[in-house]
């Protein structure tokens, strides 16, 4: 079974490749950004470590992840973000590993699956993928998408694009790139599937 790293800028669009992945070729999809968030509600270990670092409660009093507070501490210093990554990012990375192969023991019929990331790289989860794809965007659309999305303004949202790796380095390491500017999607997709079949693991 084949397992693809699916990344991709803030604003890119990776989250709707993934669901054409999922709803046109049948391939299951990882989401680990929701993955994350649950991690960090629900594991004792981890959210005790948040807490611990932010000096404060992380969650809501009904359990939810306080995810404005959560942003603001990331967002706020380089430090922060990587101290947060160095807590969440091995759980969820196992969480994957795990996911994958019970989907791999549970269904050997499934081909491939996809672990959808915005920070693939930065995590370090590539080690757990056979295969790299990112999604890329203009800038000023992948900026319109999320200050319409999240409701934040420009400069907002442009210090969080700073805060990821340019995709000038996303496209360094990934071993296909889809562009996501109005182009069609479902023939790039189809591409990479034909290559993946033919070339390189006979998805």
């Amino acid at each position: 079974m084949v397992r693809i790293g699916l990344t991709g800028g803030i604003g890119s669009g990776k989250s709707y490749v993934a669901s054409l992945f999922q709803s046109h070729f049948g391939i299951p999809v990882y989401d680990s950004d929701s993955t994350a968030k649950r991690i960090m509600a629900e594991s004792e270990e981890v959210r005790g470590t948040l807490e611990l670092l932010l000096g404060q409660p992380v969650c809501h009093a009904d359990g939810t992840l306080d995810r404005k507070l959560l942003a603001q501490y990331v967002f706020g210093d380089p430090k922060s973000a990587r101290d947060v990554e160095s807590v969440v990012h091995p759980a969820v990375k196992s969480d994957f590993l795990t996911w994958a192969m019970e989907f791999e023991k549970q269904s050997p019929a499934t081909r491939a699956v996809i672990i959808e990331s915005a920070i693939l790289i930065e995590a370090g989860f590539t080690d757990a993928v056979d295969t790299v794809v990112t999604v890329e965007a203009p800038m000023d659309l992948r900026i319109a998408r999320v200050m319409k999305r999240d409701g934040l303004s420009e400069q907002q949202v442009r210090k969080r694009i700073a805060c990821q790796i340019s995709e000038a380095e996303r496209r360094k390491l990934a071993n296909a790139v889809i562009t996501n500017d109005g182009r069609n999607l479902l023939e790039q997709l189809e591409s990479i599937l034909s290559e993946l079949k033919t070339e390189r693991y006979n998805y």
